[in-house]
């Protein structure tokens, strides 16, 4: 076996992560072609195939697994070391990366990041958006934001922004056509905007009153799987929709939608922001996290 540089494992390691030529060529300011050449002459030089390239990405062997298990924590442990050097600059410094669903970034995300910018200028912050469950470890992300009953729990997840609240709410040509429901159980009396996670399946409409707790599967002829299209099709007069409070508070105030089983619509812990239990956080994403926390009790929702 030809000798094999560190370099060439960083590139493995990359590919790896993201399970994809594109991406890791983004990261590592490369094309894709050039990426794919060196990783075919790091498999010649160890003399065995690390990754099945086929038409719908890239998998890692038997062997490519093995030897990603065994160096990632070499190298996490590497960037702890680099990062224990950023202890002695006068200010956080480095680039974060956080994996998000689109709803969470607008509402939560977004407006903390703006604000953490203007009080850290030397870091920089990439928002991914998927919708989708990601492993942000594997796919290279130093946090995730999502809902708390979402997140695995090997992970440290700290809330972030204030609590939220869901609203039923339907055009006013809705209810002239089928009235109004009094109950979450009168909602199989109307046509709904159904939601469909990236993984396939329906939500179902959470509620409760007196301890009473309910979880509805609606019913209707159109389903969408982004909750700002959502508030378009409730305002043409799709159907009922159950969307944040956040979204369609406006509307309301409008006079463009018309909310029902307000009494039915608890308060949620809201997002969280999520990261591994790492002895030594990068020195942005302990800055982000002390900011978030502090910027969190400030909201008026948690006050």
């Amino acid at each position: 076996m030809k000798r094999v540089r560190s370099s060439d494992l960083a590139i493995f390691l990359t590919i790896a992560q993201h399970r994809s030529f594109r991406k890791a060529a983004v990261e590592l300011g490369v094309t894709p072609s050039a990426l794919s050449h060196s990783l075919r002459a790091i498999e010649e030089r160890l003399d065995v195939r690390l990754v099945n390239r086929t038409t719908r990405g890239v998998g890692l062997t038997e062997a490519g697994e093995r030897l990603f298990d065994r160096i990632r924590p070499a190298f996490l442990d590497i960037e702890d070391a680099l990062e224990d050097l950023d202890n002695f600059r006068s200010e956080p410094y480095g680039k974060l990366r956080i994996n998000a669903s689109r709803i969470a970034a607008r509402l939560t995300l977004l407006p903390v990041v703006s604000r953490f910018l203007e009080a850290y200028p030397a870091v920089e912050v990439e928002v991914v958006i998927d919708d989708a469950f990601v492993d942000t470890v594997t796919a290279g992300f130093d946090a995730g934001v999502r809902f708390g009953e979402s997140i695995a729990a090997d992970m440290i997840a700290v809330p972030l922004g204030p609590r939220h609240r869901f609203a039923v709410v339907g055009a006013p040509s809705h209810f002239e056509r089928h009235g109004k429901p009094l109950t979450p159980h009168d909602l199989k009396n109307h046509p709904c905007v159904r939601y469909r996670f990236a993984g396939g399946s329906f939500y179902r409409w959470e509620f409760e009153r007196g301890g009473i707790e309910l979880e509805i599967e609606v019913q209707g002829p159109l389903t969408l799987g982004d909750q700002d299209i959502m508030v378009e099709a409730v305002l043409a007069g799709s159907g009922l929709a159950y969307l944040f409070e956040e979204q369609v508070l406006p509307h309301i105030a409008e006079g463009k939608l018309i909310r029902v089983l307000e009494d039915w619509c608890p308060y949620y812990p809201g997002f969280f922001l999520y990261y591994p239990s790492r002895r030594q956080l990068p020195t942005a994403l302990r800055a982000f996290v002390d900011f978030m926390k502090t910027d969190t009790a400030r909201q008026p929702g948690n006050r």
